[in-house]
């Protein structure tokens, strides 16, 4: 009887760790999936906030510069030319800067949204452009092992509609007869 007892408390203890050991993996899974949203969400709200802070820092830009050739105008008067070059030059850079900065966000984005398309094991255009080159290579080779040519293109079909003849009606009866005798 003490024996009975005893492996009935083992199978309740062992009952309730695996029970812990679901709970816990639940929560893990949940987690985990909350995690891949808020680093997808900050990757967006990123994109967005470089997107505003560069428009407006290269519209600062310009006003900066629109302010100095004014200036300029006024107190070289001959070396405006000069001032506006260097202004133009300025603006350039700031336009390669702001540039740059896009096409690195672009890419921290893009290579965040292919790993995550990676990790839900979505198929590239490299690996679906490789399995319809495989399908059309082992097409090839079934019509040369099987003898049968390549696919070609139907032919053109007589308008004119003819009557069928006798033989032809009796055809459909025979056959139907032949299904129904043969199990």
């Amino acid at each position: 009887m003490a024996t009975l007892k005893k492996s009935a408390r083992k199978k309740t203890a062992s009952a309730s760790s695996n029970e812990t050991l679901q709970a816990q993996a639940e929560q893990l899974s949940k987690r985990l999936g909350e995690s891949a949203q808020q680093v997808w969400l900050a990757g967006v709200g990123a994109f967005g906030r470089a997107q505003a802070e560069g428009t407006k820092l290269f519209e600062t830009l310009v006003k900066e510069g629109l302010s100095l050739e004014q200036i300029t105008r006024k107190t070289a008067g001959g070396k405006a030319q000069a001032m506006r070059d260097a202004v133009e030059s300025t603006v350039g850079q700031a336009r390669e800067r702001a540039s740059d900065t896009w096409d690195r966000l672009e890419k921290v984005f893009e290579e965040r949204v292919h790993r995550a398309l990676r990790r839900l094991e979505v198929p590239s255009r490299e690996d679906l452009s490789a399995l319809i080159d495989r399908v059309d290579a082992l097409n090839a080779e079934l019509r040369k092992l099987g003898g049968v040519p390549a696919a070609k293109p139907p032919r053109a079909r007589k308008t004119a509609a003819r009557k069928p003849s006798p033989a032809a009606k009796k055809t459909p009866a025979k056959r139907a007869s032949r299904k129904k005798a043969a199990p």
